[in-house]
């Protein structure tokens, strides 16, 4: 059996829900057994000050977390959040050890289902970064974020709320806003919940009659095939 290794923290609830959807999925199939997993848990608060301020030293911080994930023994790792991905193919250059792509587990499903042109959400990050674009590009896909204001509330609430747990009925009206105006406006036919956190607060497979890809669930199937491989 294979062992794998979590860069986790980024943040704490995301890595929570990882750890038992991973769990969750392996008993269905295999109820006897457990898969075998190394969490390596980094600062989320140090990690988006990073991401905003030192992108060099963003890619050392998770390139450490992964270099002891594989001294630990893990045979492959995945980050349990989207805005790290920014540096992803940074990190894959470094990697002592296979990495698994959130990004790539989302482009297969959305390309599978047949979506064209998605909405991104997610911090400020990880819309107005060029990941997810150039990933689903590459499979003839389209990516469209909200606009400047919209991305400021959503990043606001997101690292003020989610990422501490915080889930409230106001801050889900308001998510669910953004996604009927790029319904309406920007023509998207799916959205990405881009942001492991959003996950959490929007649980529903339709978002405004268009599919949400739970990012999450995503990259836990991908985690857990790769397991039985």
């Amino acid at each position: 059996m294979a062992t794998l290794g979590i860069v986790g923290g980024l943040g704490p609830e995301s890595t929570i829900d990882y750890y038992r959807r991973i769990l969750e999925k392996w008993k269905r199939s295999a109820p006897s057994s457990s898969p075998s997993i190394i969490i390596d848990s980094l600062d989320v608060d140090r990690g988006l000050h990073l991401v905003e301020h030192d992108r060099p030293a963003l890619i050392e911080y998770l390139s450490a977390s992964v270099r002891r994930l594989a001294a630990a023994g893990a045979d492959f790792a995945a980050m349990a959040a989207n805005t790290p991905h920014v540096v992803f193919d940074e990190l894959v250059a470094r990697s002592p050890i296979p990495l698994l792509s959130i990004v790539e587990a989302c482009a297969g499903e959305a390309q599978r289902r047949g979506l064209r042109r998605l909405g991104l959400l997610g911090t400020r990050f990880t819309m107005e970064g060029t990941f997810y674009p150039t990933v689903f590009a590459r499979r003839g896909m389209a990516v469209v974020s909200p606009s400047p204001e919209e991305r400021t509330w959503i990043h606001d609430r997101y690292v003020g709320q989610l990422l501490k747990g915080d889930f409230h009925d106001e801050t889900r009206d308001g998510v669910i806003s953004v996604v009927k105006r790029l319904r309406e406006e920007d023509n998207i036919d799916g959205v990405i919940l881009g942001g492991t956190e959003l996950t959490l607060l929007l649980s529903a497979d339709m978002v405004q009659n268009i599919p949400a890809l739970d990012t999450t669930e995503l990259h836990v199937d991908a985690i857990v095939r790769r397991l039985r491989a």
